[in-house]
């Protein structure tokens, strides 16, 4: 029922005192170990280049393999590239496609990408909070390549998903929700950035919102577009850093609250898409709050 990927590659992307570090990925899998779920992580082929172009200027991927093949450093104050780093993010990509072909070929019901590095704050050119390849808009091309043409982006990462808004704004097939802190990094994602065919929906929350907040936002706001809409596929952006124990950001939800979202989401996947979903990991960098929250939603997508 959930296709379980990882990305076995991302352990080489590494920089010394950053929060997005490979103990994410590892804390994940070790929960999902004990918790008993009965799975098990399995790796992917990355990436190609064809399909990551679809979504990148292939000058912009040319340069960042030049950066870490010359031997890495930091791109910008937050993110950097090491050797290592592309391999790990054609890896993550390739569990995103990896994910949506299982789903859409019925061999699962739901995917989970547990992968590092994110993606969404990637843009066409420019690598940029934590982030080298935009994952899930890498993914939304692979399900078009499945005559899949309407798709709803969820993103519940604390941040801004500004390079997934941006890769799909003009494209009313594409629908792209976010809830997230603001004012915050990327600085991106006010309520009136609606998207050329009004296909955006951008609920900027205040720092401590909590579970209250944050759920009303998507029951009550991004619910109703979405029946208006009715995807055949949703994609989860699963960053779990809103998280009141994440160190990077203070919106102070519980893993509680995800539990609960998780929920409406499976809901809205039985009623427009068939129930079918494709999650990739995004930020949350407060290990056990992370695995905690990931282990509930999986358990909610079990059931």
């Amino acid at each position: 029922m959930i296709a379980l990927l990882a990305n076995p590659e991302q352990t080489g992307h590494r920089a010394e005192g950053h929060p997005e570090r490979p103990e994410r990925v590892t804390a994940i899998l070790e929960a999902i170990a004990v918790a008993k779920l009965g799975l098990t992580a399995e790796p992917s082929p990355p990436a190609s280049d064809a399909a990551v172009h679809r979504v990148h200027d292939p000058r912009y991927v040319a340069m960042l393999d030049r950066a870490g093949a010359s031997g890495g450093g930091y791109l910008d104050a937050d993110t950097y590239i090491t050797p290592e780093s592309m391999v790990a993010a054609r890896s993550a990509a390739g569990a995103v496609v990896e994910g949506v072909d299982r789903v859409l070929d019925g061999r699962a019901q739901h995917a989970l990408a547990v992968v590092r590095p994110p993606g969404h704050h990637a843009e066409r050119a420019r690598a940029m909070g934590f982030c080298l390849l935009n994952n899930v808009a890498i993914g939304v091309m692979a399900a078009r390549d499945k005559n899949v043409r309407r798709i709803a982006i969820l993103d519940f990462d604390v941040h801004h998903g500004n390079g997934t808004q941006h890769s799909f704004e003009n494209d009313g097939e594409i629908f792209y929700a976010s809830t997230h802190q603001y004012p915050f990094y990327p600085g991106t994602g006010n309520a009136g950035e609606r998207g050329a065919h009004d296909n955006v929906m951008n609920m900027p929350l205040a720092v401590g919102s909590g579970d209250r907040a944050f759920l009303s936002a998507w029951e009550k706001k991004i619910g109703p577009a979405l029946a208006v809409f009715r995807p055949e596929l949703l994609i989860v952006s699963a960053g779990f850093d809103a998280h009141r124990d994440d160190p990077l950001a203070g919106l102070e939800v519980t893993t509680e609250g995800y539990r609960v979202l998780a929920g409406l989401i499976k809901g809205w996947a039985t009623e427009y898409s068939q129930g079918r979903t494709v999650w990739a990991l995004e930020g949350g960098y407060n290990l056990e709050a992370l695995a905690d929250s990931v282990i509930a939603c999986l358990a909610v997508l079990e059931t």
